[in-house]
């Protein structure tokens, strides 16, 4: 069984039409949509990263960016000793 969250302000009609959309589109499209939205994502969160933090360089930015990307596990393994509010 699969989870396939609906948004709460989407109808079960729109969701099926949507789905719909997805499935007739060709494979390279679904890869082409895919990497869109993680841009959007990306430029969404370091929007939010410069609001909090205007102090901080490019650097700190994507140091910010990046922890809140790939959650604090990962992101301590790659940067040890970083300190680096999001």
């Amino acid at each position: 069984m699969r989870f396939r969250p609906v948004p709460a302000d989407t109808t079960p009609e729109a969701q099926r039409v949507l789905l719909d959309i997805y499935r007739r589109m060709t494979p390279q499209r679904r890869l082409d949509l895919a990497c869109e939205m993680s841009d959007y994502l990306r430029a969404t969160v370091t929007s939010g990263v410069r609001a909090r933090h205007p102090e901080y360089t490019e650097r700190q930015v994507h140091l910010a960016v990046t922890r809140l990307m790939v959650g604090e596990k990962l992101f301590r393994q790659a940067f040890p000793g970083v300190e680096i509010a999001p």
